[in-house]
Parts: C-alpha cells; sequence; structure tokens
C-alpha cells in the first residue's frame, strides 16, 4: 500500500482482497488487525492457537527467523500466556505498533501468517463482513485508482516476492538471461543485415533494354544511379557482367548517361572519357563543375610575396601560399573588396592568373639577358612573368594575332612596370621571317579549351570533330614555326616550351609527336616540374615517341587547377635534317619515324621537295590560307591581310 488509510477502510479492502485472490499475501491484515485489537477488548471470539500454541505453519525466510525469535521470547516468559503471546504486538506503544506497521507497508519483511491460515473469526464479530460489504465504499476508491484490483495484486506479489534472497537470485539469473538473449538477438540482426548487404553489392546489374521505362527517364536522380551501377558493374566486368552483355554496350549506355547528366555532346564526352580509367573519368566531369581557386601571382619586379601576403591580410583578405612548387603564387579564399581593385592590384603588385598559367613560364625558365619569344601573350599574364624572372634585363617579344587582345596586354606591361618588352601583333605562323634567333620561345597554342570547362561551360556543346581538326592543324604549324624561331647555338638558351589549356590527346601529344617527326634537330627534355601526370606514350590505337613521357599533364580532379599540358624541346640544330620521301605522306604517320643515316643520298626531288625554314610550302598555300581565314574570321575576328603581289609572283 502507498499510504496509510483509516482503519476500517484497510479491514474492507483486505477482506475484498482476501476473497478475490486467495493467494495474496496478508501482512496488511495482520496490522490492521493489531491496530483494532488496540481500540476493542478482548472477547470470547478469539481464536485460540492450534496445535499448543502454533499459530500458523512453519514461516520461512526472514519472516521464519522473526518468528521463531518471537517464539523463543515467549517460551522464555513465564508469566505469560498463550494469549499474551498472541497478541504480544498489541501490547506495544503506540509509537512501536506505527513502526511495525510501516515495516509491513514497506514490504522489507515477509509476513508472520501465511495465506490462508486465518478466518473471519479471527478478527472478531464486529469485524465480520459479507462480500457485498466488502465491495463497498472502500473498495470503490481503491478499483477507481487503477485499472483493476486483479492488476494491483499482481504488482504486489512481485514487489514482496522480490523480497526473498531465492527471488532476488532468480530475477537477477532471469534478468541476466534476458540480456544475453537480447544481445544473441541483436548480433544475429547485425549480421544478417551486412550479409544482405554483400549480396546487394554482388548483385548483378541488368542494363535496361531501348525500350525501358526507366532508359527514356529524364530524371537526374534515375540517370545518377544507373551511371553509379554502369561503373560499378564496369570496375568488375568479369564478376559483375550481364550473361548476354559485353563491355561496349555498358560503355554506349554510361556516354548517353554522362552526356545527359553532365551537358556534353556525344563526340566530346566521348574523347574525354577514354582519356582516363572509368571512375576516373566521372570525376574529371565532376571537377569541371566546379570552379578552380582564384590565384595571384606576385609581381617580383615591385614587391615580394611576404609583404604583399601582409598587406592584404591586413585589407581582411584571406589567403595561403599556392603551394611548395610556386614561389610567387597565392590561393584568395575569400576577399572583403574585389581582389581585381585593390591598391595593390592597382599599383602593380600582383597579377590575377590561373595556377595552370605559371607551369609553361616555370618550365621555359627564362635567364637573365637572353631575348624570349611569348607567341600568344595576351592578356600578359606569362609575358610580364618571364619579364620579371628577366629582372627587366634582355628583352621579351609579346606578340598576338588578335590585335584587340593586344589593349589588355600594353595595359598590363605598364601597370606592372615592365620595361623590356615589346608588344607585336602578327601571326604567329609568320615567325621568323618577321624576326628570328631567340634564345626561348614559349607557344602557349589557341586550343579548344576543355581543361577549363570549369570557367567556360560552353565548351561542352560547341566543339565539334571539324574544330579538331582545324586546331590540330592549326598548332601543328605554329610550334614548327616556335622551333624554326629558336637559335640553336644560344649560349644559355635554345628551348621551346609548348603548351596548352586542353586535355584531349589531339591537341597535346599528336603535336608534339608531329613536331618530333618534322623537326628531327630537337628533342624532348624534362620540364623540371617537379609534379603532374606523365604525357602518353601510347593511346587507343596511336603509338607516339617514347620521350613524350617527359612531358608533363595536369588535371582539375587531381592537381585542383585548370587541365593543361606542358612539353619543353631542346634545339640541338639550326639545320633540318632531310628526310626520305616514302608511298606516304607523313602527315599521315602517327608513329615515330627515326633519322636514318643515308638521309642526306636523297633523290634532287625530295630536296626539292624538302620543308624550308618557312614552311609555307606552294602545294599547301591554298588550304592553310583557308584555314587561317576560317579560325581568325569565325573564332578570332580577325581579317586576313591581303596577300602581296609579290608572292603571287612564279
Amino acid at each position: 500500500m502507498a499510504g496509510r488509510q483509516s482503519t476500517t477502510k484497510k479491514v474492507s479492502k483486505q477482506q475484498a482482497n482476501a476473497s478475490s485472490s486467495p493467494k495474496k499475501a496478508n501482512v496488511s491484515n495482520n496490522t490492521n488487525s493489531s491496530a483494532k485489537r488496540k481500540a476493542a477488548p478482548l472477547s470470547d471470539s478469539t481464536p485460540k492457537r492450534a496445535k499448543g500454541g502454533k499459530a500458523a505453519s512453519k514461516p520461512t525466510g526472514k519472516a521464519g527467523a522473526k518468528a521463531g525469535k518471537a517464539s523463543a521470547n515467549a517460551d522464555s516468559s513465564e508469566s505469560e500466556d498463550d494469549e499474551s503471546w498472541a497478541y504480544g504486538a498489541v501490547s506495544q506503544s503506540d509509537s512501536e505498533g506505527e513502526d511495525m506497521e510501516d515495516d509491513f507497508v514497506s514490504a522489507e519483511e515477509g509476513s508472520d501468517i501465511e495465506v490462508g491460515q486465518l478466518d473471519d473469526d479471527f478478527l472478531g464479530d464486529e469485524f465480520a463482513e459479507s462480500d457485498e460489504e466488502a465491495k463497498g465504499e472502500g473498495a470503490d476508491m481503491f478499483a477507481s485508482g487503477g485499472e483493476s484490483e486483479d492488476e494491483e495484486e499482481e504488482e504486489e506479489e512481485d514487489i514482496f516476492a522480490s523480497n526473498s534472497e531465492d527471488s532476488d537470485d532468480d530475477d537477477m539469473e532471469a534478468k541476466s538471461r534476458k540480456l544475453d538473449e537480447a544481445a544473441k538477438a541483436q548480433a544475429e540482426a547485425a549480421e544478417a543485415e551486412l550479409q544482405t548487404n554483400m549480396a546487394l553489392e554482388d548483385d548483378k546489374f541488368v542494363l535496361p533494354g531501348d525500350d525501358h521505362e526507366s532508359l527514356q527517364s529524364t530524371d537526374l536522380q534515375v540517370v545518377l544511379a544507373r551511371i553509379q551501377e554502369i561503373v560499378r558493374v564496369l570496375n568488375n566486368f568479369r564478376d559483375l557482367r550481364e550473361g548476354n552483355r559485353s563491355r561496349s554496350d555498358y560503355i554506349s549506355q554510361l556516354l548517353k548517361d554522362l552526356c545527359l547528366y553532365y551537358g556534353y555532346n556525344e563526340y566530346l564526352m566521348e574523347k574525354l572519357f577514354y582519356i582516363f580509367p572509368v571512375s576516373e573519368a566521372i570525376e574529371f566531369f565532376e571537377a569541371n563543375e566546379v570552379p578552380r581557386p582564384v590565384t595571384i601571382r606576385t609581381n617580383t619586379l615591385k614587391t615580394r610575396r611576404r609583404e604583399l601576403a601582409q598587406a592584404l591580410i591586413n585589407r581582411g583578405v584571406n589567403l595561403d601560399p599556392i603551394g611548395k612548387w610556386s614561389k610567387v603564387g597565392l590561393q584568395v579564399f575569400d576577399s572583403p573588396v574585389p581582389i581585381g581593385a585593390t591598391p595593390e592590384y592597382l599599383a602593380g603588385h600582383y597579377m590575377l592568373q590561373a595556377a595552370s598559367s605559371f607551369l609553361p613560364v616555370m618550365a621555359l625558365a627564362p635567364q637573365e639577358h637572353e631575348r624570349v619569344l611569348d607567341m600568344a601573350s595576351a592578356p600578359g599574364g606569362k609575358s610580364t612573368y618571364i619579364a620579371a624572372l628577366l629582372k627587366n634585363t634582355g628583352m621579351v617579344f609579346a606578340n598576338d594575332a588578335n590585335k584587340d587582345r593586344t589593349k589588355a596586354l600594353v595595359a598590363n606591361i605598364h601597370r606592372l612596370g615592365v620595361k623590356n618588352a615589346v608588344v607585336c601583333n602578327y601571326d604567329g605562323r609568320e615567325f621568323p621571317g618577321v624576326i628570328g634567333g631567340f634564345d626561348r620561345v614559349l607557344l602557349d597554342a589557341p586550343c579548344s579549351g576543355t581543361g577549363v570547362i570549369s570557367k567556360d561551360a560552353s565548351v561542352k556543346t560547341n566543339k565539334s570533330e571539324q574544330d579538331f581538326q582545324m586546331l590540330s592543324q592549326l598548332q601543328k604549324q605554329l610550334v614548327l614555326s616556335a622551333i624554326d624561331s629558336v637559335d640553336a647555338g644560344s649560349a644559355t638558351g635554345g628551348y621551346i616550351v609548348y603548351s596548352t589549356c586542353s586535355v584531349v590527346v589531339e591537341e597535346n601529344e599528336d603535336v608534339v609527336n608531329y613536331a618530333l617527326r618534322k623537326r628531327p634537330n630537337v628533342k624532348l627534355v624534362s620540364t623540371g616540374l617537379d609534379f603532374g601526370k606523365e604525357g602518353f606514350t601510347r593511346y587507343r590505337e596511336k603509338t607516339f615517341h617514347p620521350t613524350l613521357s617527359l612531358t608533363r599533364r595536369y588535371y582539375p580532379h587531381m592537381h585542383n587547377m585548370d587541365g593543361f599540358y606542358v612539353a619543353k624541346f631542346k634545339k640541338l640544330s639550326n639545320k633540318i635534317p632531310a628526310k626520305k620521301e616514302t608511298e606516304a605522306d607523313a602527315d599521315d604517320v602517327e608513329e615515330f619515324t627515326p633519322i636514318s643515316e643515308d638521309s642526306d643520298k636523297s633523290s634532287d626531288k625530295a630536296k626539292a621537295k624538302a620543308p624550308k625554314v618557312t614552311f609555307n610550302a606552294d602545294e599547301d598555300e591554298g588550304l592553310i590560307r583557308a584555314s587561317r581565314a576560317k579560325l581568325l574570321q569565325t573564332q578570332k575576328g580577325i581579317k586576313l591581310r591581303p596577300k602581296k603581289s609579290s608572292e603571287s609572283k612564279p
């Protein structure tokens, strides 16, 4: 019981409970009856001990121990009769009775009298009630406090049962068994989940047919899920392939999904996809969706990087060095003011320049007092970097074919304090007819821009096969012109650096390999860059010169910079060795053709048709001029100069 009730209500409740549940412990009955006996005199109806003074069957546990102790005390006192022993608890003081009642109510000890040993006569005639009386006001009150009397009885039985030592041990064992069973069930569930996940991973992806509903879906989530499944199959094709499907079937479907998901045309997607392994190709396309970090180059003609960084930090600019590979680069994370409008920028202390644009100048490594040509220099980031490395000594020829772009070039040269630059506006293919004999030449050739898709998303759709053919032809002509413009006898130079902001092979390894075939007097050397991926020596059906492994490739997903390609030549001689004429045109042969020892014994006809220093041969004049007109007018906005009359004369 939670609290004390009046004596009469307690008696009624106990009688009602006794009638409904004979197994219930009657501790409260003993307490209530003791309290009643204190208020009323003994009567003849008071029952006596049965069988020689034993009031109940022998109790067990703590209750039995107390009963035995009380029995021993009663035998030792000769002045007390059987009835005084039976009601010894009643003769105590009120406070002692209340303490005993609290002990019984708190259920810390068991009852001294077992259930079923006392009848109604034990309580006296005045306390005898019928079943209907037991269900009176007090019973209703207790019944309303819970769901049912049976539930209260069960709770009390559990409470009293837990007080015995045996029941405590049983409860602990039961709880321990339950915990063990729960842990075992949890482990089995985890193992089942693991097996399910492994089964799902090993499950073969079924490629949908052409008429499949999900194949026609334009939902990007569905497309992305199919891309991931196909990539998983291709990475473990032997085990996960569908029985009647070839690898080309999966790749064909993957290319279509990639075009839909990333927005490329089919031609460019296929050209870029085969450059990388399958998983790396997905990383490349993802990297093209994220802009590259903003970087600036310190102008060492006016300041040092430490001083520039401190000045920008004082203005609230958050920046860090670009990396160990550069001593002048800074990466800008955020700025409270436009980074291209600070007083330091206007004073020419730095240049906004992509990190990848540092690489060709670093590979060129110009030395002081050298004459250097930058064949495609606008807007001036690389030309001014060359001037800074020269420390305003020597001479820099900053050329660009687009006259409008030279305006920005001139402005940056003045702002950065460059004093050794000459700005010119020529088609790069006209060198060395304009001027030659340079110590070093840098050719950052016009390209398709497949390495800077994050800056110009239009590249995804506006490039076709004709564009790549035309650009590749232009690049081959420019690189030959750059090689011919260098003086092999330079004491410190004789180097040519070819670079593009493209990642396709047709604009990089293919052009370099062509230059090696057409100009046997040059060879590839190390770029001096200690990072980057090696260039291809084999690509699909093409085989290139083995020294192309000295060239370097840079990718957005690997180096966190624009896609770039860098190759460095060393010119060995100003004389171009003659080659034997073969049945197939050398331009159509992609593999490297070594120079034979008897190349000087070629026929007069072969010598007459041998390429000159100026490569514009008469038989190719029409084709070259047509390609120039298409390129310069449609893409660069440059009008060709009229052909001189002297050139038309035989």
